[in-house]
């Protein structure tokens, strides 16, 4: 069974700002510092693009963890979409989506997942995953939108 949620975040910035924030390897490394996320291969810094991948290794639950996603979509200034190609999930896809407003952009996540290990991580994406998760792409957005400042790290 797959696990979705969505997380709108509002920003002054433009449509195209947001844009390219939400899929800079640096800006994500700068909004994850809590996790000590780092990209490790494939595109490690700049913009990431179709077709692109970069893994990350992070520690989430003081556990090591190293994913792999590649960018399976994009439409420039509006949607891109990335796909875990390896990692810890079963199945892992978030969307990304940028509307202009009238006071700059509306950013919504969707992320739809799959833990591995049958019952057992289905349990655990209802008990502890979907909030982790759900916590850590509000948090992102918020830091991407200007809102907040960067984790301590």
């Amino acid at each position: 069974m797959t696990v979705s949620f969505v997380c709108r975040t509002e920003s002054a910035l433009s449509r195209e700002q947001l844009f390219d924030l939400a899929r800079s390897i640096d800006a994500h490394v700068d909004s994850q510092a809590d996790g000590g996320e780092r990209a490790v291969a494939g595109v490690t810094s700049g913009l990431i693009g179709t077709g692109q991948e970069v893994t990350w290794r992070a520690r989430h639950f003081g556990l090591p963890i190293r994913m792999t996603s590649r960018i399976t979509s994009l439409e420039f200034p509006a949607r891109f979409v990335d796909e875990q190609v390896r990692g810890p999930f079963k199945a892992f896809r978030h969307v990304h989506e940028f509307e202009a407003t009238d006071h700059g952009c509306l950013m919504t996540d969707r992320v739809e997942f799959t833990a591995p290990f049958g019952p057992l991580g289905r349990i655990v994406e209802r008990l502890v995953l979907r909030r982790y998760l759900e916590r850590l792409i509000a948090e992102r957005g918020l830091y991407l939108a200007g809102l907040v400042p960067p984790p301590a790290g």
